[in-house]
């Protein structure tokens, strides 16, 4: 089954790549975004390296007004945040594992919020985490 995350941050704390990584790290999680990696820039399919093999997600930048359009219920939550990171796998459980490593990383490090738009709810970066660890664990 697919993942989808929606990751809500302001502009200015989308990190780089080389922060994005080392917030990885600091989870201590086992993945490597690719260094095509461009804040604003990358869209589609982006490649990873989940420990030691190929995976990746799909990646999209967008202005978050659209998105709150849809999900009023998220306003007061969003504040002041202004930008949409959504986070996509096509349901390989290692492309699975990757969106919630990226966006518990982002909710952890960067101020943002993760909204499930499939079950509409958020999910804190504490609960991320430790689904991005026992997928993980799961994978074979």
């Amino acid at each position: 089954m697919s993942q989808s995350q929606s990751v809500i941050l302001n502009r200015s704390d989308v990190p780089t790549r080389e922060a994005l990584q080392e917030a990885i790290k600091g989870l201590k999680f086992k993945l490597s975004v690719d260094e095509s990696y461009a804040p604003f820039e990358s869209s589609g399919y982006l490649p990873c390296t989940i420990n030691g093999e190929d995976s990746g997600v799909n990646i999209r930048f967008d202005a978050l007004e659209p998105y709150l359009a849809r999900f009023p219920n998220l306003q007061a939550q969003a504040g002041q945040r202004d930008t949409l990171i959504t986070l996509r796998s096509e349901g390989d459980p290692r492309e699975d594992v990757c969106v919630l490593m990226i966006a518990a990383a982002l909710a952890q490090n960067f101020d943002a919020i993760v909204h499930s738009p499939k079950k509409d709810v958020l999910s804190p970066a504490e609960k991320l985490i430790s689904q991005a660890r026992s997928q993980f664990a799961d994978l074979d």
